[in-house]
């Protein structure tokens, strides 16, 4: 039997330094470039959007990253793996809703025709209220295409019919109302016929306005074979985060077993050693060393798409797990020396951007950290930035 080939630690850091465009002299040109690098960009957060954005594109400043997503429309936001909201370049948008928006949207479809049958919609009967659903589509679809770009609130005044009111959880503690334009727009923009775009407010703002997908993409979104979207997403995947693990992959796609093997088959995937004796993948053509970078420091924000990109995260997160993600295993800013976490850092209502360090990296490294922290407190101006996950060093630091 033939040793599989041992991709160690430092291996994978390098890789990580270089592919996600962190390392010294590896920034792209555009925030574009930045999402396609590393396959998508988490976009939950509005300010972690920019801020991982920031990380790797060379020169930005918030209105030059805000003009790419809002005026050339270069990147679209998507709802895809985990059910999470993502950042996507626009080639890369057909692949990405094939592989897994398509299969969000049709689960949730299904939940909010229950949810519409149960609250007495169109008479209560689940036809009833699938068609009813989709009525309100095509009323709330025909308003984003009338007026090209407006929020929630505003296309729910156009039309009585999309300010109806149901009831959720009747007779619970927790029994509450929406209303039914929630859903419409929701399941408009999963289906890829709507797109979020500008926010309401600053930057920083969690509220969107809707515009018709035509603003991304004339011919909408190009229609790809899930099996064959499933298989380029695994490689693209495996282009920029591996060597991971099975379990890697599958946390990150949100996929059954089944599929995720499916798919590594279909990639062609090489089984590689890793330290600790855990089976990793990655492409046929990846299994070279590659050159370790210079050394490089980074501040990621909340959320970034490098912190969240595997399940098993030891190799480079250590033992800071406890101070650095939530309960529920969202990532807060973290400090980055040569692709291991050493740290984290918080931005105070003061505006001052003040940093930790969790292991001893040295005194010079140290002073390019807080160097990298004033050259962000410098770039975030008069904003103020918090995740909206708090973790408990970001909470310790606030102060």
């Amino acid at each position: 039997m033939t040793a599989r080939l041992h991709i160690d630690s430092a291996q994978r850091r390098a890789r990580l330094g270089l592919r996600h465009r962190l390392a010294s002299g590896a920034a792209v040109g555009s925030v574009a470039e930045a999402a396609s690098a590393m396959v998508v960009l988490h976009a939950t957060d509005p300010a972690s959007t920019l801020l991982q954005a920031r990380a790797r594109v060379a020169v930005s400043t918030p209105a030059t990253i805000e003009a790419e997503l809002h005026q050339s429309r270069t990147v679209l936001k998507l709802l895809a793996m985990r059910r999470t909201l993502f950042l996507v370049a626009l080639k890369d948008v057909p692949m990405v809703h094939a592989a897994a928006s398509r299969a969000i949207g049709e689960a949730e479809r299904l939940r909010t025709e229950r949810l519409f049958a149960r609250a007495g919609v169109a008479g209560g009967s689940a036809d009833a209220a699938a068609a009813h659903l989709r009525d309100l589509e095509a009323i709330g679809l025909a308003a984003v295409r009338a007026r090209g770009e407006a929020s929630t609130a505003e296309l729910t005044a156009l039309d009585p019919r999309l300010g109806e009111k149901i009831t959720m959880a009747a007779g619970k503690s927790y029994e509450g109302t929406i209303s039914v334009s929630q859903k419409v727009f929701f399941h408009l923009a999963l289906d890829g016929l709507i797109g979020r775009g500008r926010p309401r407010g600053t930057w920083i703002a969690g509220q969107h306005r809707w515009s018709p997908i035509e603003r991304w993409l004339p011919g909408g979104i190009a229609p790809m074979p899930v099996a064959e979207a499933r298989t380029a997403l695994v490689r693209r995947w495996l282009t920029t985060f591996g060597p991971g693990t099975r379990d890697d992959l599958r946390w990150w796609t949100g996929w059954t077993v089944a599929a995720v093997k499916a798919a590594l088959v279909a990639a062609a995937a090489v089984e590689v050693m890793l330290d600790g004796g855990v089976a990793g993948f990655v492409l046929p053509d990846d299994l070279e060393p590659l050159v370790l970078p210079a050394p490089w420091i980074a501040l990621l924000p909340a959320l970034d798409a490098t912190t969240m990109g595997w399940q098993g995260r030891e190799w480079y997160l250590g033992a800071h797990r406890p101070a650095l993600f939530d309960r529920n295993g969202n990532a807060g800013p973290t400090i980055w020396v040569d692709g291991r976490v050493v740290g984290g850092w918080a931005h105070r209502r003061s505006g001052e951007v003040v940093v930790r360090m969790l292991v001893d990296v040295g005194g010079e490294t140290t002073d390019r950290i807080l160097g990298e922290a004033a050259a962000l407190q410098a770039w975030l101006g008069p904003t103020r930035v918090s995740a909206s996950f708090p973790t408990p060093l970001e909470l310790e630091l606030r102060g």
